[in-house]
């Protein structure tokens, strides 16, 4: 004990660095989504539905293979017609994951409890060498 309090400097370092090498992973876990293996096991295993969140041009030049596009600012309008059953597995993309996060806060208010985010959007997707088709 006594160390401590004459070394509290060397303490208080050492406490500042394991935060700092903490950080990274503990911002990741929160911000952290479906990974594109995952995502793929949810779809052939639960049927999971993929809504891909992009605007109509962004779509087209590209998307996950079965996505159905319902661009964000339309989606608590289209997405109950899009996807009528609540039970199933959803998976929200978007190019890049950001507008996918916000689509999760509409899908889980309008009751999609097993709505998800492909971490990364279609970029990660495509950097796991997945299938993409362009409409």
């Amino acid at each position: 004990m006594k160390f401590l309090i004459d070394n509290w400097t060397l303490v208080a370092v050492a406490v500042a660095s394991g935060g700092m090498l903490l950080w990274p992973a503990l911002r990741g876990a929160a911000a952290s989504g479906l990974t594109p293996g995952n995502a793929v096991l949810l779809i052939n295993r639960e049927k999971a539905v993929v809504v891909d969140v992009s605007e109509v041009e962004e779509f087209a030049a590209g998307h996950v293979v079965g996505s159905r596009n319902v661009p964000l600012a339309d989606l608590e309008r289209r997405l109950p017609e899009a996807v009528k059953n609540k039970t199933v597995p959803l998976i929200l993309v978007c190019a890049n994951g950001g507008r996918a996060q916000r689509a999760l806060a509409v899908a889980k208010k309008l009751g999609y409890d097993k709505a998800q985010v492909l971490a990364g959007g279609l970029k990660a997707w495509k950097e796991a060498n997945l299938p993409v088709e362009k409409a």
